[in-house]
């Protein structure tokens, strides 16, 4: 019976240390939050800067900084269908064979028929159960060409051709799709005047076109 005692008062002494360790912990982690929020408290606070009432200056986040006029005109790239934002430059299609052929044809096909790239040439009806939405069929505005040419072509090296040789691919493009002749000149004042087949498909905004050279 002794045995049976000592074990008894073995298990709950064991019990009780079990117990309290939970509660000793919420102590000592307790103890410690209190110190972290009284170290806060006793934090002097930043001043915030006046502005010349008095008053307070409201909060920024102070990130980034403010673009300068060279790399607002350097990121400014957008062109519409009126012209605007087209830059100074020529080309035609005589010109931007060779271009098409070396920097364009391996994805585009040699003659716009598409590979890897898009389809770029073809007069295909748009009533067709799936039709190729190309260049000469789909798109409303020549302009949008030398906007996308800029931006992101050719896909392996965007931004690498000059204006005069995106105008004379533009003008390479326009030509597969028999809008333009083989040696009519492009710029910033012809390409917006180039009437495209599906013009009338969309309700343009934002832009009053210039009488179309091919009307």
């Amino acid at each position: 019976m002794a045995r049976s005692r000592t074990s008894i008062r073995e298990r709950a002494a064991r019990s009780a240390f079990g117990c309290a360790r939970p509660l000793l912990l919420l102590a000592v982690l307790s103890s410690a939050g209190a110190e972290v929020c009284a170290q806060q408290a006793a934090a002097p606070t930043p001043a915030q800067p006046l502005v010349a009432d008095g008053a307070k200056a409201p909060l920024v986040p102070h990130l980034g900084q403010p673009a300068d006029d060279g790399l607002v005109t350097r990121w400014n790239l957008s062109v519409y269908p009126d012209g605007r934002g087209l830059p100074a430059g020529q080309g035609n299609a005589s010109e931007g064979r060779s271009i098409y052929q070396e920097r364009c044809a391996k994805c585009h096909g040699s003659e716009g028929e598409g590979g890897s790239g898009g389809t770029l040439a073809g007069r295909g009806a748009l009533t067709d159960p799936e039709p190729d939405q190309t260049v000469g069929n789909y798109w409303p505005y020549a302009t949008t060409l030398f906007d996308y040419i800029r931006r992101a072509m050719p896909m392996d090296a965007p931004a690498t051709l000059s204006d005069n040789e995106i105008y004379a691919v533009s003008a390479y493009v326009l030509y597969l799709n028999r809008i333009v002749s083989l040696d009519e000149r492009i710029d910033a004042s012809s390409l917006p005047r180039i009437r495209m087949p599906n013009r009338n498909g969309f309700i343009g905004i934002d832009a009053q076109l210039p009488p179309s050279a091919h009307d």
